[in-house]
Parts: structure tokens; sequence; C-alpha cells
């Protein structure tokens, strides 16, 4: 795992700049659930220890509580730097970059901060897991779990950040559609042209007018994002399903019905 040298990173463009607890705007119940899908979904994460930042890779996973499971080997530096941070509170930093699953410009959608403590993984943890999970965790590359407590959560986005309350954040669920969001715009791009473009005719002529492509850039359960693209930039549109999709088998039920 590459490790870096210490200091903040730039944010993203199109994000807003990293704020001091007391600037960020108290979350709404929605906002745990993207803090959330943003942890499930993400391939990768930064892991900060003091002065030292090491970036993991397929190397985490998310407990039904809201706890991230870390893989990392006890014997390399930045195992060590987390034994010498086991129990200190807040010692701890995670920083994910949700970024748009498909090829498109200003794909940086949020960026998550999670400040928290770490602690060995204890196995007992897996009497509370659900099948899924226990396959994530098996995922994991087989080195040492390390177990960590968020105590500060705050979501990024382009409009503000918001400090997301732990509790809501532990009690959330992901989004069911959101977590498997690649592999469904994958099939629709892949599988389904027709349909994208019924869907596209949806889009506001005057949004339309002028853009090269329309391209589904966003799906959850309560609706999909359609771009489109013109040389100068781009204009997103939300298209709202009738009712949430409660499970992948539901999604092509919501997209009739979207359509007609």
């Amino acid at each position: 795992m590459a490790l870096h040298p210490a200091g903040r990173p730039a944010p993203p463009a199109g994000v807003a700049p990293v704020a001091a607890g007391p600037s960020a705007v108290t979350s709404a119940p929605r906002d745990a659930v993207a803090a959330r899908c943003v942890l499930t979904a993400a391939s990768s994460l930064r892991l900060t220890l003091g002065d030292t930042t090491a970036d993991l890779l397929s190397a985490h996973a998310v407990l039904p509580d809201g706890t991230i499971v870390l893989a990392v080997d006890a014997m390399s530096r930045t195992g060590g730097l987390l034994v010498a941070a086991r129990g200190h509170g807040g010692a701890v930093r995670l920083d994910v970059t949700h970024l748009a699953p498909v090829a498109v410009r200003s794909r940086v959608r949020a960026r998550l901060r999670i400040t928290g403590t770490a602690r060995r993984f204890d196995p007992a943890a897996l009497d509370s897991c659900d099948p899924a999970t226990v396959m994530s965790l098996l995922d994991l590359p087989p080195v040492a779990l390390w177990a960590i407590e968020p105590a500060e959560i705050v979501l990024f986005r382009a409009a503000g950040s918001a400090s997301v309350d732990v509790g809501a954040y532990r009690s959330a669920r992901p989004d069911p559609i959101a977590v498997d969001e690649a592999a469904h715009l994958q099939h629709l791009t892949r599988c389904h042209s027709d349909l994208l473009d019924r869907l596209g005719a949806l889009v506001d002529p005057a949004t339309a007018a002028g853009s090269t492509r329309i391209v589904p850039v966003a799906l959850d359960a309560e609706g999909i994002v359609l771009r489109a693209e013109r040389p100068d930039g781009h204009a997103d549109t939300r298209l709202p399903f009738a009712r949430p999709v409660t499970a992948g088998g539901g999604l092509p039920e919501a997209l009739r019905t979207l359509l007609g």
C-alpha cells in the first residue's frame, strides 16, 4: 500500500473544501444513508494516522452497525501505527471520494471524512452480520483486521458540508440500488440502448439542446439521473420513480413505469 507525505490534499474539483466541524450544517437522515452508500460502494479509501497516510485498495468492509473493518498487515508500517493508535479516540481518519461510476467529466460527487477509534476486530461481531457482510469480510486480504468505530462523520458535497449524526449513521442502511449502481448502469448502457434513448426523450428539450450525448450518471432507489453533455459543460436531470425501489428486481418495473 502506498504511503504519502503528510498534509491534507486539495479537494477535488467541484467539491466544497474541507471545513472545520462548526461550519458544517446538521445533516438530514438522507445524508446518513448517503454516507453508508459511499462507504459500501467505494473500492478504496485513504487512511490517515498522525502525519502518515496510506491508500487502501479493496481492503475495507462495513458491518451492519456501521463499523468499518480494515485489512492491514500488522507487520507493515501502517499496521504498526494502527497498533500504536488502538483505543485512542479520534486517532484514525478515513477519507473516501465518491465518484460517478461512468466515464464522464466532473465525476466527483462527494467526499466523506470519518474520524474514529481503532480496535482489533472481534470475531464475535460475525454473529450480527448478514451473509453478504460475511462474504465481504472473507473477500478482504488475509491479514490483520481492524475495527474503526466512527466518532465524527462529515459529508462534503458541492453545495456544502454536513455533519452526520453518528447514531443516524449507525441505524441507516445503504440504498438497495445505489450500492450496486455501477453494475446497473453498465448493464443499461451495454444492453438497453433503446431504453436509454427513450429515457433521454424525457429530458427537457431546452436542457438537451446542443448536447453531444445523454448518458445515465446516477441511479438509486428513488430515481435515475441523466446528464446532457455539451462541448462547454453539462446539465443533469433527475427522473424520479413513481415509488422507491426496494430491490434490484424491481428496477426494470420502475423504469418501465417511468417511461409510460
